[in-house]
């Protein structure tokens, strides 16, 4: 089991986050080990009759999981496997060092929240452009859905984990209009490579809730997505030939450099490939 504290990040810290809200914590799930979340550990703790200092590890996450009121085994049976990114590989003719860096770098930890769920992060200024999109004004609709419907990007809506499908719902509800709901569909990522929704027809799916429905199996499915994405982006070559920060450019778009995922996907294909 992982140890966790203050400062910690990562998707074993999201994973927590998402296990304390199944007991009334209302945290945003971030992967950030801030101090609302070690506020919520430390009540956790004491009202479990552990140590409250803070510290996640053994006893915590046995308290954690044994007591939560939701059966976290459903996420565990829709985990990428081995044998994924080995098909992968030969699906694509490269390296599977080259697959397993992508997914180390590129992925977001986990593709389903803790009930089992595909996990979403939505995107309110998505929904704006994909309204107006189709002719529909979003200036009619933002009273009250401030929090779903925006014209520039912003994070501080966020609130991950299943939490998102509130959000999604949230936005669907605004009308009862076919047309909104698409849009609302499309404005949402999905699962491990957080492929936005919209992309749908450029991945070969004849409408979004196709989309929607194959990220909803397994992670296995998000890999093939991301390959279909890959494809349609001409990003094969670049992984083939190591091409790191080509492949970021195109992948992260030009921020990919402060966030060093070049140098990051090197490392990692060298780790694989030893």
């Amino acid at each position: 089991m992982i140890y966790l504290k203050l400062k910690s990040k990562g998707d074993a810290v999201a994973m927590l986050q998402e296990l304390l809200n199944e007991f009334k914590y209302d945290l945003v799930v971030d992967g950030i080990f801030d101090t609302s979340t070690d506020a919520a550990v430390r009540d956790f703790q004491n009202k479990n009759q552990l140590v409250s200092d803070g510290e996640v590890y053994t006893k915590t996450w046995t308290k954690l999981i044994n007591k939560a009121p939701v059966d976290i085994s459903r996420m565990e049976e829709k985990f990428l496997r081995e044998q994924d990114m080995i098909d992968l590989a030969n699906e694509l003719g490269i390296e599977l060092a080259a697959v397993k860096a992508v997914n180390s770098v590129e992925s977001s930890g986990r593709g389903f929240t803790i009930d089992g769920r595909t996990k979403i992060l939505f995107e309110g200024h998505v929904f704006w452009k994909q309204l107006v999109a189709r002719n529909i004004n979003p200036e009619d609709f933002v009273k009250g859905n401030e929090n779903v419907l925006y014209p520039k990007w912003t994070k501080k809506h966020y609130v991950g984990g299943k939490a998102e499908y509130d959000r999604l719902d949230k936005a669907i509800a605004i009308s009862k209009s076919k047309d909104v709901a698409e849009a609302a569909y499309a404005s949402a990522s999905y699962g491990l490579f957080q492929i936005m929704g919209f992309h749908y027809k450029s991945l070969g799916f004849d409408d979004i809730i196709a989309f929607v429905g194959t990220m909803k199996e397994n992670e296995g499915e998000h890999l093939r997505v991301f390959a279909r994405f890959v494809k349609a982006n001409n990003l094969v070559g670049f992984l083939k030939d190591h091409q790191w920060a080509e492949f970021a450019l195109r992948y992260n778009g030009k921020g990919f450099k402060a966030n060093k995922y070049d140098e990051k996907l090197e490392k990692a294909y060298q780790k694989y490939n030893a």
